[in-house]
């Protein structure tokens, strides 16, 4: 059975990478009537961030080679370690059991939610191979980090999420999709740009429901 993991982390109810996310999964339900959809909104139900006690079940799996996330429970032994794992297990069930994960992350200080990145650290044990599941970025910006514009350059955003599936979990093809200069319709120096955010925005819908296609068809 198909499954969609889909993760908002907006603290915006109604903001425009919940609106691009929204659009993907449901056409992806649509696509999939027998899928199951796992939706978990970090903004308004957070993970806790880890702690002492995470670190040493890592430790210990890799001190053991600890690599099939099914092995995972029996390094835990303390009392501590029972109550980070009950945290991180089915964060990680939903993960490994998701052949796509819908990530819908807007651009906060040229970086990701301090959500996704609680999200990101409970389920990053060592050495998990993610490789062949289909990840999936919608994101929002306030302003243009596209190659050539002036503030490319400080895009941490795309830039850490890339880097992070590749290096960490080895998924070399993950597809991103941004509405860009949403602060245009708030920011009266950016005024002369709404014309281009709402020609970014109307691309970006048409992207994800190509997208949508695209991994249907992977």
């Amino acid at each position: 059975m198909h499954q969609l993991l889909h993760l908002d982390s907006s603290a915006r109810s109604g903001s425009f990478s919940r609106e691009l996310g929204g659009l993907f999964a449901a056409q992806w339900r649509e696509a999939h009537p027998d899928g199951r959809y796992v939706h978990r909104d970090l903004a308004r139900d957070p993970v806790p961030l880890v702690g002492e006690a995470w670190t040493t079940l890592c430790d210990t799996l890799l001190a053991e080679q600890i690599t099939d996330p099914a092995q995972f429970r029996h390094a835990v032994r303390t009392p501590e370690e029972r109550e980070a794992w009950a945290i991180v297990e089915p964060l990680l069930t939903e993960l490994v059991e998701s052949d796509v994960v819908l990530v819908g992350a807007p651009m906060y200080n040229f970086g990701v939610p301090a959500a996704l990145k609680a999200w990101i650290d409970q389920v990053t044990f060592p050495r998990m191979s993610l490789a062949g599941t289909a990840f999936v970025v919608v994101g929002a910006r306030g302003g243009s980090y596209v190659e050539g514009a002036p503030r490319a350059p400080y895009d941490y955003h795309e830039r850490y999420l890339r880097d992070f599936f590749d290096g960490h979990f080895g998924v070399e093809d993950v597809r991103f999709v941004h509405t860009e200069l949403t602060n245009a319709r708030v920011d009266p120096l950016l005024a002369d740009l709404l014309d281009a955010h709402e020609a970014s925005r109307a691309q970006a819908r048409a992207e994800v429901v190509t997208l949508v296609d695209g991994v249907r068809a992977g």
